[in-house]
């Protein structure tokens, strides 16, 4: 998956909600044996060693202003550190004016956790339920074997991760953080999205704690953990670089594509391998699933919302099938760029149709439209919501199941009304 980046049309000031062209890492093939030979600069000078001479002597201060000079700095200095001791340590309750007889070892325990203490308690809470799988033969695998990550969410053997890991695969093996092994089934595979559900028999598992997706932060700390070239447990850090992203994910060979929205951007280093894997947030939640990396770029990862995952991890749990909702239009982001070239009478929403006017608008048959819906039409609300370029269409539908009747807020020829539509269920490539 990769920009183009000698596209003479490509804008330099380009709308956050405008897809851009990224390579999905699929299952990375596994190495043979550990006997390749791996290669690094060393860590030492390899240049020959340089004599320089002693240099001149200068003129200066003599040795007694020097030393007066050094204590009066170390004096400072040292009032300096305590006065920076005392603003971050938090003394023991006491009576005013009372001296301590003795110090109070509970001191120490209040001193305010940096930040990689946060990234390090983080990552021991997740990293026991991440996992290693080992897909064997199946689509561009042939009779191969390639390897991704997942992580529990539920312990009795409920696995989270990319569909392209574990799709068309005639076997999965899933390897646990302690070492087991066990055989896996993938349970079900997201119409939607690049998510899918793996089930092994076991229980008692640990389980990685799910955070929210809702209101991420850009700059906010990112933690990736996963299995790059096959190296277990692999932990990288960055920050969330974005929110809302919309890409075009094709597969390493660049014989398939699809449509991703709404997509955390960070710059924690994602590598193959890592597909499938959780992207975490200082607190040890997990806020996304690793699915691409932009190739002609340096920090340029997407993840899968884990709210977005939330709703067909319930249906697993359940027991049912993997559905999604639907309501049967296309539909294209309203921006204040593209509100400025139609004419249109706001800046946000889902313009049904394309922005060009033209092509299929309404799926026939769908809940579009029976509910009446049509072609120009601008949904600018769902259920009172406002539809947005961080909360577009298909994020404020995700939530519902189908059979659920919604409200849509629709503007058209510049008169507001609410359409009422029951929800039918995504259909499988739509």
């Amino acid at each position: 998956m990769t920009t183009n980046p000698n596209d003479p049309n490509r804008s330099t000031d380009r709308d956050p909600t405008e897809r851009v062209e990224v390579q999905r890492y699929g299952p990375q093939p596994q190495r043979d044996s550990w006997s390749d030979v791996h290669r690094a600069s060393p860590a030492w000078s390899t240049r020959p060693a340089h004599r320089s001479e002693a240099p001149p002597p200068r003129r200066g201060l003599g040795a007694l202003p020097i030393i007066a000079i050094a204590v009066v700095a170390g004096v400072v200095s040292g009032a300096l550190s305590a006065v920076a001791v005392s603003n971050t340590i938090r003394e023991p309750a006491g009576t005013a004016g009372e001296v301590a007889s003795s110090p109070d070892a509970n001191v120490v325990n209040n001193v305010p956790i940096d930040e990689s203490s946060a990234v390090i308690d983080a990552v021991n809470k997740v990293s026991p339920a991440v996992v290693t799988i080992q897909a064997t033969g199946g689509g561009l695998l042939g009779t191969g074997q390639g390897t991704g990550s997942g992580f529990i969410y539920d312990a009795d053997g409920w696995i989270l991760t990319n569909r392209h890991v574990v799709e068309d695969a005639t076997s999965l093996t899933i390897i646990l953080n302690d070492g087991r092994q066990f055989s896996g089934e993938t349970y079900g595979v997201d119409t939607l999205t690049d998510l899918a559900i793996v089930k092994i028999e076991a229980g008692d598992l640990p389980v990685a704690p799910l955070g929210s997706s809702a209101h991420l932060e850009p700059g906010q700390v990112a933690i990736a953990i996963g299995n790059p070239f096959g190296y277990e447990n692999t932990v990288t850090t960055g920050v969330v670089s974005g929110l809302g992203r919309n890409i075009t994910a094709s597969d390493a060979q660049q014989t398939s594509a699809e449509t991703l929205r709404n997509l955390i951007q960070t710059d924690a280093a994602i590598n193959p391998g890592n597909s499938g894997g959780p992207l975490v947030n200082s607190a040890g939640q997990v806020i996304g699933v690793n699915t691409a990396v932009n190739q002609n770029a340096q920090g340029v990862g997407f993840a899968i919302p884990i709210d977005v995952a939330k709703p067909i991890l319930e249906q697993a749990l359940a027991g049912e099938e993997l559905v999604r909702p639907w309501i049967g239009v296309y539909y294209s982001p309203v921006s204040p760029a593209l509100a400025a070239e139609q004419d249109l009478p706001v800046e946000y929403g889902a313009l049904i149709g394309s922005s060009a006017g033209s092509g299929q608008a309404i799926f026939p048959g769908s809940p579009a439209e029976e509910a009446g819906l049509r072609a120009g039409d601008i949904i600018v609300a769902v259920n009172g919501t406002q539809v947005t370029a961080d909360a577009d269409l298909s994020t404020l539908i995700l939530p519902h199941a189908p059979g659920d009747t919604i409200t849509l807020r629709v503007l058209r020829d510049n008169t507001v009304s609410e359409i009422d539509v029951t929800l039918g269920e995504l259909p499988a490539g739509s």
